[in-house]
């Protein structure tokens, strides 16, 4: 009886149908989440809105359940099922009274679509598989904006204390020289006081900005490469497996058929 119940529950989420109508419901939760930001939609609409957000959670609960059910406890030896098991639970909170601000988490539903969509896996994949990296260039990029700002402290805090007055204030000065943020104003009000300051701020954007924080496309691109040729692997071990076991079911056929026609020549060859 439960290895019925079991099949037919693997049945239905192997269904080639069944992923597409969880995007489905993600996308219209989604869109619903939305709307009710809307005093003057959900004025006129709250009631429908509320229908289909309830909906929807039993869907995403009905959904976890039955994938609980066909693949019982291999459904926690993958990450990401886990990832979908947390979201819901997070939805099935109570959002009233002192937990009325976790209504504001239910738009984590969203992030479902990470789980469902296999571009959207590798991407996430990549950039964990980066985080390593992304750690030694962060405490390179650290590094280098504390020596900066330092320097700027000693240089300019006394020509722009407003910017370079403590090591506090000049290290959010520089982080935003580093993004690229009102730095040609700063860099003016300091040049006026120190006309060579200039030197100063183009050799800190140039190895900040263009030196260090490509460092950080480079790794996570490294990184997602390397996830893409990991995943080309593994479907190539597959389908060779698949195809081993193929020319193994061949050879046995023929072993088969050998056998026959051997029989039917000996009966042939009795008197």
């Amino acid at each position: 009886m439960i290895k019925s119940v079991r099949d037919t529950a693997r049945r239905v989420v192997e269904h080639r149908a069944f992923q597409p109508t969880v995007i489905a419901v993600i996308l219209l939760n989604a869109a619903t989440l939305g709307l009710e930001t809307s005093s003057a939609i959900v004025t006129y609409l709250g009631g429908l809105l509320h229908v289909v957000d309830r909906v929807a959670l039993v869907f995403f609960v009905a959904d976890i359940g039955l994938r609980l059910v066909a693949y019982g406890r291999r459904f926690w030896r993958d990450p990401w099922n886990i990832f979908d098991f947390l979201i819901v639970a997070i939805a099935l909170l109570p959002a009233s009274g002192p937990f009325s601000v976790l209504r504001a988490l239910r738009i984590l539903r969203v992030l479902r679509l990470i789980s469902m969509v296999p571009s959207m896996r590798r991407v996430v994949g990549g950039l964990l598989a980066a985080l390593p990296g992304m750690a030694s260039i962060s405490a390179l990029l650290s590094l280098i904006l504390y020596v900066a700002a330092v320097m700027g402290t000693k240089l300019f805090g006394a020509v722009a204390p407003e910017s370079f007055g403590t090591l506090g204030t000049t290290l959010f000065t520089l982080f935003q020289t580093m993004t690229g943020e009102g730095w040609p104003d700063i860099a003016q009000r300091v040049m006026t006081e120190v006309p060579l300051a200039w030197i100063f701020f183009v050799v800190y954007i140039l190895v900040s900005s263009f030196t260090v924080l490509n460092l950080f496309i480079a790794v996570v691109v490294s990184a997602m490469e390397s996830q893409v040729m990991a995943e080309a692997r593994a479907e190539e071990a597959e389908h060779a497996a698949d195809e081993q076991t193929a020319n193994w079911m061949i050879l046995e056929e023929i072993k088969v058929l050998r056998a026959e026609l051997a029989e039917m020549r000996l009966e042939r060859a009795e008197p």
